[in-house]
């Protein structure tokens, strides 16, 4: 559609391009506190992650969760929780922002032989539903509001 960015520009949408990778995802720059990183936009995932790694990385304060995560072909992962970070999509941009950390080296595992990027996490349908995401798939982009 031509004319989408017309239509949700005066709605106060932020377009954000996006990338498509050797593996059909697709991934967005952001920052975390202030940290960038790549991430998956995954429609599927019901939560924001990011592996353990990001822990340091992203300077997160990571506290105990007795939920199990699941996706991706694994089951019952230990997770933590942190929350009150700063997440910033391009120009669109939450505080107060709660991440599940969780091994994500399944996931980096299945890119990089796919001689795909690394990422440092996956943008989930809380922050997709928070920021009321449309998706632009043929013009590669996403529109946050």
């Amino acid at each position: 559609m031509q004319n989408l960015p017309e239509i949700l520009k005066p709605h106060g949408y932020k377009k954000v391009k996006f990338k498509i990778s050797k593996t059909q995802h697709l991934l967005v720059k952001a920052k975390i506190n202030g940290v960038s990183g790549l991430f998956i936009l995954d429609t599927g995932a019901s939560n924001s992650c990011v592996g353990f790694e990001g822990t340091e990385l992203f300077g997160l304060n990571a506290q105990k969760s007795s939920t199990l995560a699941a996706g991706a072909g694994a089951t019952g992962m230990f997770t933590q929780i942190a929350a009150h970070n700063v997440l910033q999509i391009g120009r669109w941009k939450t505080a107060h922002f709660s991440l599940v950390i969780f091994d994500l080296s399944h996931v980096n595992q299945a890119l990089t032989q796919h001689k795909a990027q690394p990422v440092q996490g996956i943008i989930g349908a809380d922050i997709l539903l928070q920021a009321r995401a449309v998706i632009d798939y043929h013009n590669h982009c996403v529109y946050l509001q």
